[in-house]
């Protein structure tokens, strides 16, 4: 197995995490297929977003795999007027990873961050380890402790 830059920051923290593995489909990079892949629920497994807020500049957005990024109640958790996705083809330059291998830990810059409000009702969640087939399971807290993060409503509502 690969030591990815993610796994040698936690283990330098003396953070505990374990390693989830999986096969990559460059035609299916999404988390929900990652979350089939690896056996946990896509509500478990969060990805790894990149937004720049109008006034804010750059932040990052961890949410559940299948869920839909609300622009709004992004702002709002910003205390921003309005936030937008960057463009793909930023995304390597910004943060030194890859679409499919985006993680929360260990980007070139620290960027403010927000993860979703649902991530504590896991005991444990799961985040890319910083290259596409390879995750990382943490506690939450952890997690926002270590970033520092905040929490927040960040998803789309659904019916």
């Amino acid at each position: 197995m690969t030591k990815t830059n993610v796994m040698r920051l936690l283990d330098a923290a003396g953070i505990s995490y374990q390693v989830l593995e999986y096969p990559v489909d460059e035609q299916d990079l999404s988390g929900e297929h990652a979350a089939h892949l690896v056996g946990y629920p896509a509500e478990q497994i969060f990805k790894t977003l990149v937004l720049k807020g109008e006034k804010t500049g750059y932040f990052v957005c961890c949410i559940p795999s299948h869920e839909e990024l609300d622009l709004k109640k992004v702002a709002k958790a910003m205390k921003d007027k309005k936030a937008d996705m960057i463009p793909m083809k930023d995304l390597l330059g910004l943060t030194g990873y890859v679409r499919g291998g985006c993680s929360p830990i260990g980007m070139k810059k620290h960027f403010p961050t927000v993860v979703d409000e649902t991530a504590i009702l896991f005991d444990q969640i799961a985040v890319s380890a910083g290259m596409r087939g390879v995750m990382i399971l943490i506690e939450p807290q952890l997690l926002t402790d270590y970033i520092p993060a905040e929490l927040a409503d960040l998803t789309k509502d659904t019916l």
